[in-house]
């Protein structure tokens, strides 16, 4: 019973984690941020049950264990992949705050990643015109509000700035004509999230602001619709769900880790996120540590046929 009932209690967590109330302060959303790493619990059963030598109580231990390996071992293990097939353009989200920020530097290694849409985030005020001119000749076509930025290699129309009730805008919206058409891009930072003792998970505005983003997303009139940015939050917190019912996340490339990328020093969550309608990835890769606190992730996209 020393086992067994722990086991069971984080087996049901991980596996219906829907059903923690989200009262007092928020507490379904943290739980879901911080889902993966509940796994961590599973070698202090395996250990119990070691030390009392307990069959039954290792086959207790094993059930969280089977678990957590299906909802998070894809990422980890390299199983071999169907062939995506072609990649008609990619796309680069990278929020660059953080004091270690170089913008040169970071400008230089956008560059190198060879994404043809990229979106920049948390830009510093001092920063925005070092990377309009480190990243014009690549990227001619530019649509920028306040600290967001979207950089393209091809031609840019209909940019709006949009106000999600924060402070300040928290997306950007531009149509950029790709290969395979006209595709609205939205480059994103949602408000920030802290644990407080007075809220607990303090997510209110981002919440806010995430269904407002949600509601112009799904009024969009374009075919296709690249979302790009800083969530702040993993698209398991239930607080983002009004953007997952209508987009479909790019994910990450199986047997290349969690995806984690924040913070960029030893990533213990998935931040930064592309969301997709009408347009399939194939492939998502989580770059490495460019100076942010945050890292970059690029994915290839096509067009749905």
């Amino acid at each position: 019973m020393r086992i067994a009932l722990p086991a069971v209690l984080l087996t049901a967590l991980l596996v219906f984690p829907g059903v923690l109330p989200n009262t007092p302060g928020h507490l379904g959303s943290l739980v879901e941020t911080a889902l993966p790493w509940f796994g961590l619990g599973i070698p202090l059963l395996l250990a119990a049950a070691a030390v009392r030598r307990s069959l039954k109580g290792l086959a207790f231990a094993l059930v969280p264990t089977v678990a957590w390996a299906a909802l998070f071992g894809p990422g980890l293990v390299p199983f071999p992949q169907p062939s995506p097939g072609r990649t008609d353009f990619q796309v680069l989200t990278l929020n660059v705050g953080g004091d270690r920020t170089a913008p040169r530097d970071v400008a230089r290694d956008i560059l190198a990643a060879d994404a043809d849409v990229v979106a920049l985030e948390k830009v510093p005020n001092d920063a925005m015109k070092t990377y309009e001119q480190e990243l014009h000749a690549s990227y001619p076509h530019r649509a920028t509000g306040d600290t967001l930025g979207l950089w393209s290699r091809y031609p840019l129309h209909g940019v709006e700035k949009l106000d999600l009730g924060g402070a300040w805008p928290h997306a950007v919206r531009a149509v950029a004509r790709t290969p395979v058409g006209d595709t609205a891009v939205y480059a994103v930072r949602l408000p920030s999230v802290r644990v407080t003792v007075r809220e607990g998970f303090a997510v209110r505005r981002r919440d806010a602001s995430a269904a407002r983003l949600a509601e112009r997303v799904a009024r969009d009139p374009a075919r296709r619709v690249v979302v790009l940015g800083d969530l702040n939050g993993s698209l398991r917190d239930r607080g983002l769900a009004p953007l997952t019912h209508g987009l479909r996340p790019a994910g990450g490339g199986s047997g290349h880790g969690p995806g984690f990328t924040w913070p960029a020093a030893f990533p213990v969550v998935r931040l930064d996120h592309v969301l997709l309608r009408g347009l399939t990835p194939t492939g998502t890769t989580v770059l490495p540590d460019l100076g942010s606190d945050h890292r970059p992730v690029l994915t290839g996209l096509r067009s749905v046929r």
